[in-house]
């Protein structure tokens, strides 16, 4: 069965997502997108695969991105800096129960 991973990165950060996929034998389809309360500009990634590949796929979003999450630190909420690398990259995974290529 086919697999449909979407990913939502920040527009900026888009460019090394779509390499480390292509590097890693994956090709995308992508699309402008905005949303949030800001309506902040972002890329939304589009990659089908087969169901046994999703794991793949995943691993060059783990490998590849991170986020910067809140810490509470007695009481306070402090920003800890993340990694270098694509931050906030929000990923979703569907069936594809029909699929035709033209």
């Amino acid at each position: 069965m086919k697999k449909m991973v979407m990913a939502v990165v920040p527009r900026d950060q888009a460019s090394r997502l779509l390499e480390c996929l292509v590097d890693a034998g994956f090709s995308a389809t992508y699309t402008e997108s905005r949303g949030g309360m800001l309506r902040q500009s972002q890329e939304s990634l589009f990659i089908t695969v087969d169901e046994d590949q999703v794991d793949d796929v995943m691993a060059v979003f783990r490998g590849d991105c991170t986020a910067s999450l809140p810490q509470r630190t007695f009481g306070a909420v402090e920003e800890e800096e993340s990694e270098p690398g694509i931050s906030g990259a929000v990923v979703f995974v569907w069936d594809i129960d029909r699929m035709e290529t033209f």
